[in-house]
């Protein structure tokens, strides 16, 4: 038993990221809502866990409901999800019912989807003792965590992934039900295999197809053997989960037929990627942030540059440009490539640079699942553009380009820099007005022209109600402090979903216990949730420092639950360390800690910022112990987690800082309950 509690929370857990990486995939734009994935995991982990102590065996329902999961995604393949006026996303649509519909319906389907693994999982932990079961939870649940990693990392495969999860659950399941499963298992992976593209490259981030400029439906797996001497080398489009990303292709028109699309396209993407060096030239040491498939690199190198930092966060990115592009960029003795986050490579970087570009750094994925800051959130900030600005030297120029989803996001860049860098930017936008190209120099004294080419010099007007995007608020696609409707239609659906389950599981039976060991799950997402927060600003947003965020909260866990087993019983002295690295935590600015170098903000991040959930995994460890029903307890725990997620889209409209006070009020409210019970008499 002890060993399928693990097996059911490996494949629990590795479940949740293979429905997170591969969904994105399937439907467009779900990308920016994969934290309402794992949510919704939680929520049917814990409705299932609640629903431990009945009589009812789901477990044999897991085929039928992963079937009906997979078919209803494939159906949904080509719908695009829509999105409020006060968000902005690459390729939006408007809101609608039924994009409303589409998204409650694909979280909906997913909480079902591990309702049978949370069943069972509560029917072993009403069967074993309490911190037994907890810790080969956790075993299982850490193991999941680094399995998927390294697979994530090496060979991902919805298809292998899928099948991993199909076999552990033969492994456990009872042989008649393999008669029912291995067919239906069977028509999910053909399914599987038939809509996908065998093409498709896997990034640590990103799902990505290269397709030729001329037939952008049909993906390409090689390049011409002669790409990099042949007339008219063809021009690649590489597209991130369905849509389009960046162009592969050589920066010079003069190895294009005139009047052919091809160098039409060239002559425009000159001329925007050539722009910071037309209005000012002689940049020698050239910086480029989100380099991409390499166009900002290739025209700092035709402007006669001698230095290139490239910086990129995706590798993959950076080998399909090795193998696709034309114009070789990274393969240039000038040229440094870096794979990195932008705003961690700003914080090493040696000052005394002519120009600094922001290219167009991408905004189509959440850095975390736990997080609802996108990838380059922390990169549009004003700490990171005056970071930026601070490596110029005295006659540098910062440029950024970025194309324009709605009518406030160009006053609020320029507004964004200005506050930055104390310097009013010069701003171009070519004459469809959607592409930007912001340029803001250290020399005072330097005359920016009014046009170059089709771009035209655009003054703005500061416009009300904009907040500008900070480290504690690092929302530049926000118009303002706000949650924005499709998420609130989305968590209110959410909650009625798990109120109804709660509702229907518990009944009267619900009571002070699944009060407390919901505050405790919902302080402990809320604690996770602010490590990997601290952890990317102080480090980048890369897939490595998430995953190592993870491990090392589950490895405390660990580490709390074996302390547990030590001490004979629960006191409330427990809370006293808890509130007191809270209490740190809160007073100590996170700019402080990015003033340490780097050795400081691995000690800090190491050894201060996980403490509390240490503290907090004893608490919940020698509680558990005594639980009534520790299936229903667990329930609740994953239910507290999820409402602890829909919580922390209080940042959006309050910051992070202030979002970190809930984390206190939860282990309050916690310790309340508590003290009411014992003061009744009542068993935990």
């Amino acid at each position: 038993m002890k060993w399928e509690m693990f097996a059911l929370s490996f494949t629990a857990l590795f479940l949740e990221m293979m429905v997170i990486r591969w969904v994105p995939s399937v439907v467009h734009l779900v990308a920016y809502y994969a934290n309402l994935m794992l949510l919704s995991s939680f929520l049917g982990l814990g409705a299932g866990a609640m629903a431990g102590g009945r009589k009812w065996n789901l477990f044999g329902w897991f085929p039928a409901f992963l079937a009906c999961d997979i078919g209803m995604l494939l159906l949904d393949r080509n719908t695009v999800l829509g999105t409020s006026a006060s968000e902005a996303h690459f390729f939006q649509l408007p809101p609608s019912m039924l994009h409303a519909f589409v998204l409650v319906r694909i979280f909906g389907m997913n909480a079902l989807l591990f309702v049978p693994l949370g069943q069972r999982m509560g029917v072993l932990f009403n069967s074993l003792p309490r911190l037994t079961a907890y810790a080969w939870d956790l075993a299982g649940s850490l193991s999941g965590t680094l399995c998927f990693g390294l697979f994530s990392l090496k060979l991902f495969s919805p298809v292998l992934g899928m099948a991993g999860v199909m076999l552990i659950y033969l492994v456990i399941a009872r042989r008649r039900l393999w008669l029912t499963a291995v067919p239906v298992f069977a028509a999910v992976l053909t399914a599987i295999v038939w809509n996908s593209d065998g093409r498709a490259i896997w990034s640590p981030y990103y799902y990505i197809t290269v397709n030729r400029l001329e037939t952008p439906d049909a993906s390409e797996s090689a390049p011409p053997p002669d790409l990099l001497t042949r007339r008219d080398p063809p021009v690649y489009l590489v597209k991130v989960n369905q849509f389009g990303y960046h162009y592969d292709a050589a920066l010079d028109s003069r190895l294009y037929t005139p009047g052919t699309q091809a160098a039409d396209y060239i002559s425009w993407l000159e001329l925007q990627y050539g722009l910071p060096y037309s209005v000012c030239g002689g940049r020698d040491r050239i910086l480029v942030v989100g380099a991409g498939g390499g166009l900002d690199v290739e025209a700092a190198l035709a402007a006669g540059a001698r230095h290139v930092d490239a910086v990129e966060i995706d590798p993959a990115i950076i080998d399909i440009s090795r193998r696709f592009n034309a114009g070789a960029p990274y393969s240039d003795p000038r040229v440094s490539v870096h794979v990195d986050d932008a705003r961690s490579y700003l914080a090493k970087a040696r000052p005394g640079y002519d120009l600094v570009v922001f290219g167009f750094l991408d905004s189509q994925a959440l850095f975390s699942t736990m997080n609802n800051v996108r990838l380059d959130g922390y990169v549009y900030t004003v700490e990171s553009m005056r970071s930026a600005f601070r490596l110029l030297n005295d006659h540098g120029m910062l440029t950024l380009s970025f194309f324009l989803g709605r009518p406030w996001l160009g006053p609020k860049l320029h507004e964004l820099v200005a506050e930055a860098t104390g310097r009013e930017p010069t701003t171009y936008l070519d004459a469809r007005q959607k592409t930007l190209i912001l340029c803001v120099s250290r020399d005072a004294h330097l005359a920016m022209p009014e046009n170059v080419g089709h771009f035209y010099h655009q003054g703005y007007v500061k416009l009300p109600n904009i907040d500008l995007p900070t480290d504690d608020w690092p929302f530049l696609y926000l118009i303002r402090k706000t949650i924005p409707s499709d998420y609130l239609v989305a968590i209110g659906s959410l909650l009625a979903f798990s109120i109804a389950a709660v509702a229907s599981l518990r009944r009267r039976s619900f009571g002070r216990s699944d009060i407390h060991f919901g505050l405790l799950g919902m302080g402990f997402l809320l604690l996770e949730t602010k490590g990997i927060s601290d952890s990317t600003l102080f480090f980048g947003a890369t897939w490595f420092v998430t995953m190592i965020v993870v491990a090392g909260v589950l490895f405390m866990v660990i580490g709390a639950n074996l302390a547990a087993e030590r001490l004979r019983g629960f006191s409330f002295w427990m809370y006293a360390p808890l509130f007191a690295i809270l209490v740190l935590l809160l007073v100590v600015p996170r700019e402080h800690v990015l003033e340490f170098d780097f050795a400081g903000r691995l000690l800090w991040t190491l050894l201060v910022v996980p403490l509390p959930v240490f503290f907090a995994g004893i608490i919940f460890s020698t509680t558990f112990r005594d639980a009534q029903f520790p299936s229903a307890a667990f329930g609740a725990n994953l239910i507290g987690a999820m409402l602890g997620g829909f919580c922390e889209y209080l940042g959006m409209a309050v910051g992070n800082h202030r979002l970190s006070m809930l984390v206190i009020i939860s282990y309050l409210g916690s310790l309340l309950v508590l003290a009411t019970t014992r003061r009744l008499g009542r068993p935990v």
